[in-house]
């Protein structure tokens, strides 16, 4: 049987913390950033976590 292929797609845009949680970027952060608030900005700049129900459907694009 061959083997598993990770998604080339999803193992850019998702990383697997220490306890299985999964790290993503927030969207909006990437153009038409002069109508935005600083606060806005910034707070986009952080991670944040899958939703547990797309977690599974993750994982399985990552081959854990």
């Amino acid at each position: 049987m061959p083997k598993m292929k990770t998604n080339s797609g999803a193992k850019k845009r998702f990383a697997v913390t220490g306890t299985g949680k999964i790290k993503r970027k927030h969207a909006y952060k990437r153009h038409i950033l002069t109508k935005k608030t600083t606060k806005q900005k910034r707070n986009l700049t952080h991670f944040g976590l899958v939703a547990d129900t797309d977690t599974g459907r993750v994982k399985n694009m990552l081959v854990m």
